[in-house]
């Protein structure tokens, strides 16, 4: 029987400090025994976003406190863990450096193994933390830095079938707000306004709607909400509202194509399955109820079963980190040297071809 195994997790790859604890059992099952997480928000909501220089200044300040503090909570000591697990990529190259750099000395000083984990690979295999599930399903990952359709066959095995070929979703709604003087993060704001509005009166685009191919775009749908915008102005609150619907509704439209594309496609390739198929959403935006709403009903409507981990465990935390540490551990993955360097740009996919795009929030994959 395989031992029980626990980790200590960092996370510093954007604006969110955070540390964990978490412990696998012998029987596969994961436990988080602490999760502690400091926002930034409040540090970088002047400046309408993520500015690097502060995000990397507060996780210096923060970093060890956390650690402590998630250490004290799971009631554990540095020598009752099995390893280091930290974030080396893919984000703000500032912020990498700082838990990457805390965890090694970490694990050089107690003696124990680190792993150097991709901050989308947490993501990726968060579920298997909170609801059990079997390998393979399928990820839409939407965030401030990444929008992608992955496909998750086994720890370490990754293939995306679809990546923004321009701005993240998250960032689409950012820019939006910002454009429509919304506070950030842009997100909640937006979706605030849009309760209020009128999703019919604005005709915007679907990029890419009808296309083969899986990829998403949101540089279009961010100008016409531009232009829109410029042609009412003075903007007042009703007006606001109604483009907030419109956007939203249009994402929604957008993804219903999208992705109702990726789960035919999984259905498909994977017909054997003897088990329902799984979507798994993870990344700030997967709190938008109207986006969870749209995917939902495409679950049901090609029966697959809607997986949303809770929202903590959704945003940046150290938990996914700490778990997807348990996961390498598990399927007898080497530990990293103490050499490893951090990562801005990391493809999950390592065959993928690259797509650049401008995501504030660091890399895209």
């Amino acid at each position: 029987m395989a031992p029980l195994l626990r980790i200590l997790g960092i996370e510093t790859s954007c604006d969110e400090t955070a540390a964990a604890v978490v412990s696998r059992h012998p029987d596969g099952r994961g436990e988080i025994l602490s999760d502690v997480v400091l926002s930034q928000l409040e540090e970088h909501s002047a400046f309408g976003g993520v500015v690097p220089e502060i995000a990397a200044r507060a996780h210096v300040e923060a970093l060890d406190g956390l650690i402590e503090e998630a250490l004290d909570q799971a009631q554990v000591r540095l020598c009752d863990i099995n390893a280091v697990a930290a974030t080396s990529g893919p984000g703000l190259i500032g912020g990498l450096i700082v838990g990457l750099m805390t965890g090694k000395a970490i694990a050089r000083a107690a003696g124990k193994s680190l792993y150097a984990i991709n901050h989308l690979e947490g993501h990726a295999l968060t579920a298997r933390l909170t609801d059990g599930l079997s390998f393979p399903y399928l990820m839409l990952l939407v965030s401030g830095g990444h929008t992608q359709l992955v496909l998750v066959r086994g720890v370490g095995e990754y293939e995306r079938w679809g990546t923004t070929i321009d701005d993240a979703l998250g960032e689409a709604f950012d820019k939006t707000a910002k454009l429509l003087g919304l506070p950030y993060p842009g997100g909640p704001a937006v979706e605030r306004a849009a309760r209020e509005g009128d999703a019919d009166r604005f005709k915007l685009p679907r990029p890419l709607v009808g296309e083969a191919r899986l990829d998403f775009s949101f540089s279009g749908l961010k100008t016409a909400v531009r232009q829109a915008a410029t042609e009412i102005a003075p903007l007042n609150d009703r007006d606001v509202a109604d483009i907030c619907a419109s956007f939203q509704k249009a994402i929604s439209r957008t993804l219903q194509d999208r992705i109702g594309r990726g789960l035919a496609r999984f259905r498909s390739e994977y017909a054997h399955l003897d088990v329902t198929p799984a979507l798994v959403v993870a990344g700030g935006v997967a709190a938008n109820q109207e986006i969870r709403r749209t995917l939902q009903a495409l679950c049901l409507e090609y029966g697959f079963r809607f997986v949303a981990p809770p929202m903590k465990l959704c945003t940046d935390n150290a938990a996914m980190i700490a778990w997807a540490g348990l996961e390498r551990m598990a399927a007898d993955f080497a530990p990293d040297d103490l050499d490893v360097q951090p990562r801005s740009r990391w493809p999950l996919d390592a065959s993928a071809q690259t797509v650049l795009g401008s995501g504030k929030r660091g890399a895209k994959a």
